[in-house]
């Protein structure tokens, strides 16, 4: 998995690319926890082939960590087989997700 983060002003966007899995997913927990001073946090998943439970929490705890703070929060550019697990456990009905334009 490759992760890479791009900030802009309070917006931080991290993108992903590869698997989100138990191996993986520490590394994303600790890029959020490097993002302090963003306002906004955007998960740019267009590059994610797989997201395993332990990658679904640690989007649940990036989710929960900008929403103690009084930030936002979006998944954007999530391509079919990867929305089909968020859709399946629900959280698209909890988080701002956006589906790949393909």
């Amino acid at each position: 998995m490759t992760i890479t983060t791009k900030t802009e002003g309070t917006t931080a966007t991290i993108y992903v690319e590869g698997w989100l899995d138990t191996q993986s997913s520490p590394d994303l927990g600790k890029e959020v926890e490097g993002i302090s001073e963003a306002r906004a946090l955007v998960l740019d998943f267009e590059k994610l082939e797989y997201i395993s439970s332990s990658g679904l929490r640690e989007v649940v705890a990036a989710y929960k960590k900008m929403k103690a703070r009084g930030g936002t929060f979006s998944v954007v550019n999530v391509g079919s087989e990867v929305m089909d697990v968020f859709r399946l456990t629900g959280f698209d009905k909890k988080l701002e997700i956006c589906p790949a334009e393909r």
